[in-house]
């Protein structure tokens, strides 16, 4: 008994003392929570995080870095990519803000998914996204500027708009002090690379907005269509989940009208932030609408009028539009019919059957109004050696009838042009890096990337100048880029037939 009670009495006398352990122990923990927070640790609340990552960026600061910039996330095709470069350059105008011009992204590394169906990448994934693939580009020595390939020059010297190119931007911004034009400085384990990447973090949104330094949009085609001087501000949009879609994904999306300039342009939130991060500025017309950005005619505002006017058309620049004229004149010598016939083009094998149909109807037709044999420039993926037992073949086989042309990747010509292209660095040597100091700290001999696929650029050039016509893909955004460029007749002053 008497054991049995002084067991007892023991366990009732070391009870407040667990109880204290536990007290102290969870103070412990608490404090050491807001120790971590307060110096922006990994589990840090939002402030105080901000505020360590913004004192972490000198030139977050627009009185140190003397612009306001505006950066979006493209993704999917070369083409898609070149559609939102428009889009981007119309609304830094709007919102009078410098443009921060993005590396052309390989095919469908990023995807941002359907807008029809309300079905896409969170604005700030797709951004962090972007950023790494960016970051996967320099670190493999394939980075190559939207400016490296099409000419920004051509809006003209007096620009209504403003572009630095990314490395530039980011090599200033992030606090790097390094050349990311060059490709020596970007290795596992440097802390230049470690660096980048809180900074991609921070202008992706992941931490949230900080104030007068980052404004990360949340918004996307499933709850906006930008627009533009219109009346009506934030209206419902003509395009709205359908009741079977809101039962069936279990939809709450509202779609509605903004004007930009009015919800980010002076006296908003968006205004005092030196970057203003947009996630896709992909648009399209759907149902009557366009998917997110509704801006194409303001009368009222002639400045943003010729901007549109102007950025309808954007060429290549010099070197591959010489390229594809050069091909041309040198190697088919006549007039010659185009047929664009890319296997791996995202509509192809949606409309393989009506492309085929509609080459074969324009060959017969060109056979039996024009003199033989009829020259034609096939642009495809798909060695000759693979020709054999389709329509291609048969045309092969017919030289009697028929001149088939191709550019491969491998040739003289698309090799050349790259070395050029590369040589000439259009993309960093672009926009305003002269007046942010840029140009002085670039490095006059770094290591070279590799050469860049241009063989779709040279391509498209090629069939922008067939007088006998064009065949494309329906829906594909490169027969819509040759269209085009066919319209603005880059191979004669009158224009192609």
């Amino acid at each position: 008994m008497n054991v049995v009670s002084f067991n007892k009495s023991r366990w009732r006398k070391k009870t407040p003392n667990r109880s204290l352990f536990f007290s102290i122990s969870l103070i412990l923990l608490v404090f050491f929570f807001c120790l971590i927070s307060y110096a922006g640790g990994p589990f840090s609340v939002p402030t105080s995080s901000n505020k360590t990552l913004k004192s972490q960026l000198p030139h977050c600061s627009r009185e140190t870095i003397g612009e306001n910039f505006l950066w979006f996330a493209p993704h999917s095709g070369f083409n898609n990519q070149l559609a939102e470069l428009k889009n981007a350059i119309l609304v830094a105008a709007i919102l009078n803000r410098t443009l921060i011009v993005p590396p052309i992204l390989d095919h469908h590394s990023v995807v941002l998914g359907s807008c029809p169906k309300f079905r896409v990448l969170d604005p700030k994934e797709l951004r962090m996204a972007v950023w790494n693939h960016i970051i996967e580009l320099l670190q493999s020595r394939r980075y190559v500027s939207m400016g490296d390939i099409v000419d920004l020059a051509s809006l003209g010297p007096s620009s209504t708009v403003k572009t630095i190119d990314f490395r530039v931007f980011a090599s200033l911004w992030c606090g790097m002090k390094v050349d990311l034009s060059c490709f020596d400085v970007l290795k596992e384990g440097d802390p230049f690379l470690e660096n980048l990447r809180k900074c991609g973090s921070l202008l992706s949104g992941m931490d949230g907005n900080v104030d007068n330094c980052i404004y990360a949009l949340d918004e996307d085609c499933r709850t906006t269509v930008w627009t533009y001087n219109e009346n009506d501000e934030n209206k419902l949009d003509s395009f709205q989940p359908d009741e079977h879609l809101r039962k069936k994904k279990k939809i709450s999306y509202i779609r509605r009208r903004r004007d930009v300039y009015k919800t980010l342009g002076p006296g908003s939130e968006a205004a005092s932030a030196t970057v203003l991060a947009f996630g896709s500025l992909f648009t399209a017309p759907y149902k009557g609408s366009q998917l997110y950005i509704d801006i194409d005619e303001v009368p009222r505002d002639h400045r943003i009028q010729s901007l549109l006017q102007k950025i309808e058309f954007l060429p290549f620049v010099p070197e591959i539009m010489n390229a594809g004229k050069k091909f041309v004149v040198e190697r088919i010598k006549a007039p010659f019919l185009c047929a664009q016939l890319r296997l791996l083009d995202g509509q192809f094998k949606n409309h393989q059957k009506a492309t085929f149909s509609g080459l074969k109807q324009k060959v017969e037709s060109l056979r039996q109004n024009n003199p033989l044999p009829i020259h034609i420039f096939v642009m495809t993926d798909l060695p000759e050696v693979n020709w054999t037992g389709s329509y291609l073949g048969d045309l092969a086989r017919d030289s009697d009838s028929y001149r088939l042309y191709n550019l491969q990747t491998g040739s003289e010509l698309v090799q050349q042009t790259a070395e050029k292209l590369m040589a000439a660095g259009h993309g960093v040597r672009s926009g305003i890096l002269a007046s942010l100091g840029g140009r002085s700290s670039m490095k006059n001999k770094c290591p070279r990337g590799i050469s860049p696929d241009i063989l779709l650029y040279i391509e498209e050039t090629i069939c922008s100048c067939a007088s006998l016509g064009f065949i494309g893909t329906a829906g594909s955004t490169i027969a819509e880029n040759i269209q085009l460029m066919r319209k603005n007749g880059i191979c004669s002053e009158s224009g192609s037939s």
